[in-house]
């Protein structure tokens, strides 16, 4: 299925020219049809000659009043069908819906000059094309028709096929963003919610987003009939299990659940009105228009003639501001980087201006001169979804945030726990840790490194299993990680007065490793409580037991000896082929039980594993 907005000013024949195509009637309410006028949206769909395809169109309102539902008809819409009566040509209307549609950045469509029985049509063909000229639309293919006589309806369809033929091609497996523009009940079913699918797959069964909360789809229908699924792009309505009627109207985005960022304070570029080479003044308070919503949202610009903007800026903003600004709505939206909407001005009624999104997760703005720096920042930006320059640009972030933001995951992106890092930023972070440590280190001489996870709050890092990462740099490679802990990998991080004792204790266990040093020697080489667990720490010692303390390896040399004695032995066996005493021998033991190194059997006796 394709999908096409109507747009022109009110009374040039829209709905009569959408009754003439499809045979139905695109006004549902009754006072549309008893004033002749439509004030809501309608729809309606034909099969053109030749096509498989079928289009649907959403007639919108054209008068002025009316132009926010106008807005909520054609912002999911890819392409339009743009109408201007012969007998009166181009009017206010057409100026404002040309305008909404140029800020939309909207690109394909056709001009069709209605009652081209009434007058000649050449001329508002003519004058039409040249306003069109001046937008996004460019020249666009023109047909003149009449909707009374049938005059020209065959070439309309025709052109129509070739537009809706020249559209690209969806992408059926995006993520889900359908905007609501129309709810209503079903005697028997409950709610039901309609909307353009522009892009993705909807099937019956499936969960989606609405807001905070996960709702289920009931059914589908699209045209008329049900059907699953309905994949992009497609009119298509959703029957909702378990939402009320008061829980969802126009302007809901129905998302795949996990997949969008629902934000409510975003980065854009704004740029300035059809036919305008500088900017509009931008009021404080402005509305924006996205899909099929209308949100009430505060401007605030990132710069100003050079100068920051305090956040108590009560004044307008004048014309010479940047075009980059940030804007706070009323309402969190669904939105990704490069996601097309305008701004109008919500007093004067009038368009202000295209805006592309560039950032939905912007960093608050704390500093003075931090507005400048931003905006200087989002210049490098098209809003285009980019991995690298989301995490150039932010650093760290969740990896499904990224993926929310519309970006592919590149596989050379390091990432730990859930997170992703910027590549170029591992360097700073390793010399960071570096500093970190050495820093210990000088005020903690006994402790035996940082605590990974005073490591990774010093870093600013929100797991410490991205530690990992960062000492896998070159700029760390002084650094290893132990027990919890990072220290340095030469010298164990022990002072030097500590580090001279235990190597006299090393000494004396070197000629007989399990001989373990009484306590008075080690009160006499200074050894106290403190020094003991630092060099235990630093791998430098191991206890064994209360006041056994062994070279680091003595477990190894013990289970290498006692593998030559004959399986079970006793605890004499074991004494004399490690030659020492009861005193090192039973707690040794027991210290190779508790490795799961030996058993002992009922009879008291032990065995390697």
């Amino acid at each position: 299925m394709r999908v096409v907005a109507t747009a022109g000013h009110v009374d040039h024949g829209k709905s009569t020219l959408v009754r003439a195509l499809t045979g139905m009637e695109p006004d549902r309410w009754a006072e549309e049809r008893r004033r002749g006028m439509t004030i809501d949206l309608g729809f309606a769909w034909t099969t053109l000659p030749g096509d498989d395809e079928p289009v649907a169109f959403v007639d919108v309102p054209g008068h002025e009043r009316f132009v926010t539902q106008m807005l909520a008809g054609v912002g999911p819409v890819p392409a339009t069908m743009f109408v201007v009566a012969a007998d009166s040509g181009w009017m206010p209307q057409s100026t404002e819906h040309l305008d909404a549609l140029d800020a939309l950045g909207v690109r394909d469509g056709l001009l069709v000059v209605t009652r081209s029985d009434l007058a000649d049509p050449e001329l508002a063909r003519d004058e039409a094309l040249e306003h069109l000229g001046e937008s996004s639309l460019g020249r666009l293919p023109a047909v003149c028709v009449s909707g009374a006589t049938g005059f020209g309806l065959d070439h309309l369809r025709s052109a129509l096929s070739s537009l809706v033929g020249g559209l690209p091609r969806p992408d059926v497996d995006a993520d889900v963003r359908l905007w609501v523009d129309r709810a209503f009940t079903v005697r028997g079913a409950g709610t039901v919610v309609t909307g353009t699918l522009g892009a993705g797959t909807v099937r019956v069964g499936d969960e989606l987003a609405l807001g905070s909360r996960v709702v289920s789809v009931r059914g589908l229908q699209a045209l008329g009939e049900s059907v699953d699924p309905v994949r992009a792009v497609a009119r298509v309505a959703l029957n909702l299990r378990g939402v009320g009627l008061d829980e969802v109207g126009r302007g809901d985005a129905l998302t795949t659940p996990g997949r969008w960022l629902r934000s409510d304070v975003v980065d854009v570029r704004v740029g300035p009105p059809r036919g305008s080479s500088a900017a509009v003044d931008l009021p404080r308070q402005v509305m924006l228009h996205v899909g099929s919503a209308a949100v009430a949202a505060r401007v605030r610009p990132l710069s100003v003639s050079g100068a920051d903007v305090t956040a108590d800026v009560t004044a307008d903003v004048t014309a010479d501001v940047t075009r980059t600004v940030r804007l706070t709505l009323r309402e969190p939206l669904p939105l990704r980087p490069g996601d097309h909407a305008l701004l109008r001005d919500p007093g004067a009624h009038r368009v202000l201006g295209g805006v592309t999104v560039l950032d939905v997760r912007p960093p608050a703005l704390r500093r003075r001169g931090a507005a400048r720096v931003r905006a200087e920042e989002l210049a490098a930006t098209d809003g285009a979804p980019d991995a690298h320059g989301e995490l150039a640009r932010r650093r760290l972030m969740k990896r499904e945030e990224l993926v929310a933001l519309g970006a592919v995951v590149p596989d050379d992106v390091p990432g730990a726990a859930g997170w992703l890092v910027d590549p170029s930023w591992l360097p700073t972070l390793a010399s960071r840790l570096v500093e970190a440590v050495e820093a210990h280190t000088a005020e903690h001489p006994l402790d035996a490194g940082l605590p990974a996870k005073a490591a990774a709050q010093a870093l600013d890092l929100p797991d410490p299993r991205l530690l990992d990462l960062v000492l896998a740099e070159p700029g760390a490679s002084s650094l290893v990680a132990a027990g919890g802990r990072i220290r340095p990998r030469e010298a164990g991080g022990l002072p030097d007065a500590v580090r001279a004792a235990v190597a006299s204790v090393r000494s004396d266990l070197a000629s007989a490793p399990f001989s373990a040093p009484e306590a008075g020697r080690l009160a006499e080489l200074g050894l106290r409580t403190r020094e003991l667990g630092a060099a235990v720490k630093a791998g430098a010692l191991l206890k064994v037991g209360d006041g056994i303390y062994l070279a680091p390896d003595a477990a190894e040399v013990a289970v290498a000896r006692l593998a030559d004695l004959p399986s079970p032995f006793t605890l004499s066996e074991a004494r004399q082929a490690l030659g020492t005493t009861r005193r090192v021998a039973v707690p040794l033991l027991e210290y190779l039980a508790r490795q799961g190194r030996t058993r002992r059997d009922d009879e008291g006796r032990h065995a390697l594993r």
